[in-house]
């Protein structure tokens, strides 16, 4: 199947330190895309890469799950590593999730992890239901474009497989029993105004975690996806100047350089 148009993955090569982004659930890389173009204009080097099953169409996440997305940014991270000096994750959603994981698994190879309104568990009187109600009921109604900014839309499925969320409900699981295990320096923003993904995750992953370099950031203006909205400039901002604070190196060498790895220029 085609990717759908702006889900193309985004590779940049610039300096010794990396950056990889992790998009979200039934997502794609286009509602990250304006904050790895932000972070490759400062010369560092991005990776920002489509899971699997996403950007073409809901029926091709069905026979995916967490294994598969989670090998994805893994391979994403190695590659990274032998490259840069010094790389970062970053993620948004079950992004985010993703992140976490790779720094759980990873120590010391991440230096520093930032993640926006990051989700913890799948919410829902649906939750419980899922292991049954998957093999009768393929799918149900999307999660995308909870933004508030008008005029602005995620690239993304309208409908949510259910085999795929019952794999992301196993996966939840799995890491917020791997959070204590993650001691890496972490930035923390989530918005109040959240219609896909409550606080109370933001809450219950700073409580578990085993960071001690903590900074929480309120989202006041946006919605699920703030990197799209409202507080996106801000986001951007606060997560180079956090860079900046962990490796100063950062920008410093190379410069931004020609897309490569199958980056593309078109999308959001």
């Amino acid at each position: 199947m085609p990717v759908l148009p702006g889900a193309e993955p985004y590779r940049r090569e610039g300096g010794e330190v990396g950056v990889l982004l992790c998009h979200g659930f039934t997502g794609c890389p286009q509602s990250l895309r304006p904050w790895a173009e932000y972070l490759a204009e400062r010369g560092l080097t991005v990776s920002l890469p489509l899971l699997p099953g996403h950007g073409t169409r809901w029926q091709d996440m069905q026979v995916t799950g967490w294994q598969d997305w989670y090998a994805e940014v893994d391979r994403e991270l190695r590659s990274l590593r032998e490259r840069c000096s010094r790389v970062f994750v970053f993620g948004l959603s079950m992004g985010g999730a993703l992140t976490l994981r790779l720094a759980a698994k990873h120590g010391d190879a991440v230096q520093g992890v930032v993640v926006v309104n990051p989700a913890n568990k799948v919410h829902g009187a649906m939750a419980s239901l899922l292991p049954v109600v998957r093999h009768l009921v393929p799918s149900t109604k999307g999660l995308t474009s909870d933004i508030a900014k008008p005029g602005v839309e995620e690239v993304g499925y309208d409908r949510v497989p259910l085999h795929a969320a019952h794999s992301v409900r196993q996966f939840f699981r799995l890491v917020d029993g791997e959070l204590p295990q993650v001691t890496q320096p972490m930035l923390l923003l989530h918005s109040p105004q959240d219609h896909v993904v409550p606080p109370a995750d933001s809450a219950r992953i700073l409580s578990r975690v085993s960071s001690t370099d903590v900074t929480e950031i309120l989202l006041e203006q946006s919605y699920h996806v703030a990197t799209l909205d409202h507080d996106a400039e801000r986001i951007f901002e606060e997560s180079y100047a956090f860079i900046g604070r962990l490796a100063p190196e950062a920008g410093t060498t190379g410069s931004p350089a020609t897309e490569s790895l199958g980056g593309s220029t078109t999308g959001g």
